[in-house]
């Protein structure tokens, strides 16, 4: 009887798997190491960094000296925080009333026209590639007391507004500039998403009478639902963050009713030399933009956009 010889089935240590492993995806990993460098070197570092100088009284000629928490004291204690929040809110609430909504209104007409729409689509574009430079000066002469838009007022008996100098217009004026200029990458944005949603729901609705108004309601606006929740949520983070327009049109002004709170942080760091106490309001600020990106990291995992 001829016997056979069992031969040992040698298994794979774990060591030698997880070599396998990291030869797979080491070109990965290299692809992957010039973003982490970048990351960390131009981001997270200047973050540390911030966090650090934030309790401490910096001084790049003798030293830093510790602070404690002496700058975030001088932060509750100045009136100019308490304004720069106030105006940094208003903002950004006028911002949602008067900017938010003209990019959809724009892309659901620009979506219902049946002739020239690509040069709809060009127009309504053509203002988000003004340098800024051009941008602020031709407003400038827009706003002026003796310019276009005072002209038209006067001439329909409304009267001359000081847009540049009243308190109660200069962040407003700011706003409508702004998006004069900025709408129309978002109208591209939603746009895109109405063109998406199929024909056939549209004839079908006109088929069973529905107008318009009713198409709008019922089939567009439930469809970019998703996009107008991505980009409240990033219109709240971009314009909590605002200080460049403030700065180049009115410095703040007149009597710091466009100073936000960014521009702050620019005065004490820029201004002042104050960096301890610029880098304090910058970790509070990092903090309030956490908690929005949470929020929308959250409404993200719930299926809120893009659905």
């Amino acid at each position: 009887m001829e016997q056979t010889t069992a031969v040992p089935v040698s298994k794979a240590k774990p060591q030698s798997r997880r070599d396998g492993k990291f030869k797979r995806y080491m070109w990965g990993y290299l692809f992957l190491l010039p973003a982490v460098v970048t990351f960390t070197l131009f981001l997270w570092l200047p973050i540390f960094k911030g966090v650090l100088n934030s309790f401490y009284v910096v001084d790049f000629v003798k030293g830093n000296s510790f602070a404690g928490f002496d700058n975030y004291k001088t932060i509750f204690s100045d009136p100019d925080v308490m304004v720069s929040v106030k105006n940094t809110l208003y903002y950004m609430g006028l911002a949602l009333v008067i900017g938010f909504w003209v990019p959809i209104v724009i892309a659901i007409g620009i979506s219902e026209m049946r002739r020239f729409q690509g040069f709809a689509r060009v127009a309504a574009y053509l203002p988000y590639v003004v340098p800024f430079v051009v941008l602020y000066g031709v407003w400038r002469w827009l706003y002026d007391p003796v310019g276009p838009i005072n002209a038209v007022l006067k001439g329909i008996g409304i009267g001359q507004i000081n847009f540049m100098v009243d308190r109660s217009w200069s962040m407003i004026s700011i706003v409508i500039m702004e998006t004069w200029q900025s709408f129309g990458s978002a109208m591209l944005i939603y746009l895109a998403a109405i063109l998406s949603v199929p024909r056939d729901w549209y004839e079908a609705a006109e088929i069973d009478g529905a107008g318009i108004w009713s198409r709008i309601r019922h089939i567009t606006l439930p469809a970019i639902r998703g996009q107008i929740l991505l980009l409240l949520m990033l219109q709240l983070i971009a314009t909590s963050q605002a200080f460049q327009t403030q700065f180049a049109m009115l410095d703040g002004g007149p009597n710091n009713a466009t100073l936000t709170y960014a521009l702050l942080i620019v005065r004490y760091a820029f201004v002042r030399l104050d960096y301890g106490v610029a880098s304090a309001l910058g970790v509070l600020m990092f903090l309030a933009l956490s908690i929005l990106a949470i929020a929308q990291y959250r409404i993200n995992n719930r299926g809120g956009v893009g659905q």
